[in-house]
């Protein structure tokens, strides 16, 4: 039986892939084992599917000026040692890492013992991980084909975003019973990405009551963001995080506002979901979200909404102009497949 390790983590964006390539590899008959960080979120995402979990030490990697970057690299150091010695133990076959702070040691401990690295990256320019990681890697997949450019020559193949099928078989009806909706108005579901975005929560909130005229709304706010007063407010539903239920939630969706992360906007396009997006400020960011939304934009796939241009009446304008031009989107949606994505990346593991 050969044994595939997975990594990444720090967000919920770095582990949905490998999500869902894991139950594929499964069906192969591949031994999963998954190395992460002892208490990032990845440990809680990872744990829950029953597939054994090895938490090693991890520092973050900062742009900014931090006294923790001055002790980082430190536990970077001794999370290579740890994830060394633990490949050495487990003796994969090869190693997957979908990127974040907590991939780079077992990156390169996966060198060290001489595991053929794979890793893919989401965006179209990469990320501080996968720009360390890159060099130990033996192949890198990427979501756009634009990103080939920014990477190694003969390294990097274009494969697209591996989606779970889970997220495919949700149910309508289903959906709108769990969050006590009807079926006579629309629902929009908005995201802020798994740790919540301040902004948007805010904007939704003070736009709530206009929204709510015509819409019904699920908020996944993220963890802690939660607002009480709300709780009772008919047509609004309010998560921290939501997982089992997502693919019910997205079936019984009309349109979603979201950030722009790559795992997640590819999602809305192969469910054909009409987008805003409002992508993570540069001040906040590598910029990353700002290029895939645009990317987004240009195919037709969504409507961008700075966050810097974020208020209560351009949210309105954008809702109403997104829904009104909903079949013209979902029209453009419709020639874009997901299907081919897993079956490449796992036929390049199948060969390593």
């Amino acid at each position: 039986m050969k044994t595939i390790v997975f990594t990444g983590g720090g967000s919920a964006g770095h582990v949905t892939p490998n999500l869902a390539l894991i139950p594929k590899l499964q069906e192969g008959g591949w031994n999963i084992h998954y190395i992460g960080s002892k208490t990032g979120i990845e440990k809680d995402i990872i744990e829950k599917e029953g597939i054994p979990y090895h938490g090693i030490s991890s520092g973050k990697l900062r742009r900014y000026f931090d006294m923790k970057n001055f002790k980082d690299p430190f536990l970077v150091m001794k999370g290579v040692a740890e994830a060394y010695f633990l490949i050495r133990k487990l003796k994969p076959d090869v190693i997957f890492s979908k990127g974040g702070f907590v991939s780079v040691p077992v990156v390169i401990a996966g060198w060290m013992n001489r595991i053929p690295v794979f890793l893919h990256e989401s965006d179209i320019t990469p990320g501080l991980a996968n720009k360390i990681a890159i060099r130990f890697a033996t192949k890198i997949f990427v979501t756009f084909e634009e990103a080939i450019k920014h990477l190694p020559a003969g390294k990097a193949v274009h494969t697209g975003s591996p989606i779970r099928e889970d997220i495919l078989k949700g149910n309508r009806d289903r959906g709108l019973r769990y969050l006590g909706f009807t079926s006579t108005k629309p629902v929009i579901t908005i995201m802020g990405g798994s740790l919540g975005a301040k902004r948007i929560n805010e904007t939704i909130r003070e736009a709530l009551p206009q929204l709510l005229e015509t819409f019904q709304i699920v908020h996944l706010c993220g963890k802690g963001n939660r607002d009480e007063s709300l709780n009772e407010v008919k047509g609004y539903q309010q998560f921290e995080y939501v997982s089992d239920e997502l693919p019910d939630i997205m079936a019984a969706t009309d349109m979603v506002i979201s950030r722009a992360g790559s795992n997640a906007i590819f999602e809305f396009l192969t469910l054909q979901k009409p987008m805003i997006l409002i992508p993570l400020p540069k001040a906040s960011s590598r910029g990353d979200q700002i290029l895939n939304a645009a990317a987004f934009e240009k195919q037709g796939y969504c409507r961008v909404l700075q966050e810097e241009q974020l208020t209560e009446a351009s949210l309105l304008q954008s809702v109403n102009e997104v829904y009104g031009y909903r079949l013209r989107y979902k029209e453009k949606m419709r020639g874009y497949s997901a299907s081919g994505c897993l079956k490449e990346i796992i036929e390049y593991i199948e060969k390593a």
